[in-house]
């Protein structure tokens, strides 16, 4: 699994301190980069994600002892009180139906305690990020632990409205093994997502422009009632 640079973090760092959280639930933590961050830094972290083989990368990270790791999603969290909830990357854009998407907001709520904050990003419908996600322009090689090389690359496959349906490709160059990954993400509007956080029980405090990527996100800061 491949995570390049990650400076995109460092905005919600930021956030973390801004908001003073000292109790945080990272939602969709991938392979922890954020949580451990976080915990090594003293905060409390609960992180969720529903892929086993990612929270066990997670799992040997430096300050990865410190994290309460949960495999599952934001639905079927144990009793928690936090007060700040993240999602990073593009992670709000992959619940693509809209009874997910509720479900989400709602099962993060119930973790919240009374004005705690919700926090994530999506990207700019009309910014059409997904016209960029060619073979020619994401072709990468790495090379993994052990002196593995990889080359990895992205295609769209289908667009249908608000969603778009992409392939990873990730060719091992020892012997000649390609393993592919299918994905598909919902590009909601702000006005969309504002309703949708509305209903679920959030009043919004902010609509940011994402640091690393300016003018092609929005970075959601919302708070419960």
């Amino acid at each position: 699994m491949f995570e390049g640079d990650r400076n995109d973090l460092d905005a919600y760092e930021r956030i973390v301190d801004e908001l003073a959280a000292r109790r945080v639930l990272d939602v969709g933590c991938g392979t922890g980069e954020f949580a451990c961050r976080l915990a090594r830094r003293g905060i409390a972290v609960t992180a969720v994600d529903p892929a086993q083989a990612s929270v066990e990368i997670a799992r040997t990270k430096p300050g990865a002892e410190a994290v309460t790791w949960i495999v599952g999603d934001a639905t079927t969290l144990p009793p928690l009180h936090v007060e700040l909830a993240t999602m990073t990357a593009n992670v709000a854009q992959v619940f693509v139906d809209d009874e997910e998407w509720t479900a989400t907001l709602e099962g993060i709520r119930r973790t919240l305690s009374s004005g705690g904050h919700l926090v994530f990003e999506t990207r700019q419908p009309s910014r059409k990020a997904w016209l960029e996600w060619t073979p020619d322009l994401t072709r990468q090689r790495a090379e993994l632990h052990g002196g593995e090389v990889v080359e990895t690359w992205c295609e769209v496959t289908a667009v249908d409205g608000e969603l778009v349906t992409f392939r990873w490709t990730n060719h091992f160059e020892s012997d000649g093994a390609t393993v592919v990954s299918d994905s598909t993400l919902r590009f909601r509007s702000r006005a969309a997502i504002e309703r949708s956080l509305d209903a679920a029980g959030y009043d919004l405090v902010d609509v940011r422009d994402a640091p690393d990527r300016p003018g092609r996100e929005m970075v959601f800061i919302a708070r419960t009632r």
